[in-house]
């Protein structure tokens, strides 16, 4: 499947939730998954980010406003991976994600 770099970003909130639990499981490569959180009451555009079951933080603020947009509208777009890992920097700093676009393999008629 062809895809597009869309982003890349550090898991802010890394060390509020499950990442450093899961994180000897990281590498460099791991699918990851991107949840919409509409109710969250400190960002109404929150975009969470899992490993299996376990929440590792969110997308950036700053990063978040059109993949909240497009996971709202319920679009499976999105391929998002560990792109990095760092056990030597801060937590907050410790693993790097790359989010990309999926093509759609439909073609449109016109």
């Amino acid at each position: 499947m062809k895809r597009r770099h869309f982003t890349h970003f550090n898991i802010s909130g890394f060390s509020y939730y499950e990442g450093p639990i899961v994180f000897n499981d990281l590498k460099i490569g791991t699918e990851l998954r991107l949840v919409y959180e509409p109710d969250n009451k400190y960002d109404p555009k929150a975009v969470a980010i899992y490993f299996g079951d376990e929440k590792l933080g969110f997308v950036p603020r700053s990063d978040n406003n059109e993949i909240s947009k497009l996971l709202e509208m319920g679009h499976d777009v999105f391929e998002t991976r560990v792109q990095r890992i760092d056990a030597t920097q801060h937590p907050e700093n410790q693993v790097g994600v790359i989010v990309y676009v999926k093509k759609n393999d439909i073609q449109s008629e016109v």
